[in-house]
């Protein structure tokens, strides 16, 4: 299984900040979207800055699409789940101190699928969904929220206001594990992005995820 990583902040080869994170955050792409997108790239940055180590890897898909440039669609979420168990394994090797995985979008909902049993064992702290995709597009009937039910993982949901994975009206009728704090980005789309007319900007709403995210973290 090929698994690829990029690590960034401090704790990270050649990161100015200092040796010690105050905790390093496991991060899946999207389906879509690699590891390096400009998301990506945003957030870690802004969580690097927060003093938070952030190692990104890729499934093996989107491994295999960027050594061919051939794009075939996302598996479904539950054929990656042991990949990105592997990532944990690999990705945690040797690292101490507070450990988190998560993901953007698809990526944070296969973290999801796995998060209970790595913090029951005691390899996982807790877990961060960045625009977790509720449902489909268009599609509100089909919830992937089950096993967010009864999820004793704790766990932060970054929430666009206007996702169209999952709107806040949506989001806050489901019945979700007291375990999990969803936090809303103003008027934010699946990238947390506003309308221009909001009153709000994409930059103050990926700083405000970024604060969330790293206290979220430095309290587990």
């Amino acid at each position: 299984m090929t698994i690829t990583f990029l690590s960034s902040g401090p704790g990270s080869p050649d990161s100015p900040l200092g040796d010690t994170p105050d905790a390093t955050l496991l991060l899946a792409h999207g389906a879509g979207a690699a590891m390096d997108s400009a998301f990506m790239n945003q957030m870690a940055e802004l969580l690097a800055a927060r003093r938070i180590r952030i190692i990104r890897f890729e499934f093996p898909y989107m491994v295999s699409r960027r050594e061919t440039g051939k794009r075939r669609p996302a598996p479904k979420a539950e054929l990656l789940m042991d990949a990105y168990r592997a990532a944990v394994f690999e990705g945690f090797a040797g690292v101490t101190g507070k450990r988190a995985i998560g993901g953007k979008s698809m990526g944070g909902r296969v973290a999801s699928l796995v998060a209970d049993e790595l913090h029951e064992a005691g390899d996982i702290y807790g877990l961060v969904c960045l625009g977790y995709p509720f449902h489909p597009p268009g599609t509100p009937e089909q919830l992937r929220t089950k096993h967010l039910e009864n999820m004793r993982c704790p766990a932060l949901i970054v929430q666009g206001e206007r996702d169209p994975f999952g709107s806040r009206p949506e989001v806050e009728s489901y019945q979700l594990s007291k375990s999990i704090a969803v936090t809303w980005m103003d008027d934010g789309d699946h990238d947390f992005g506003p309308r221009g007319a909001s009153g709000f900007t994409r930059k103050s709403n990926l700083a405000a995820a970024a604060d969330r995210v790293a206290n979220f973290l430095r309290n587990l």
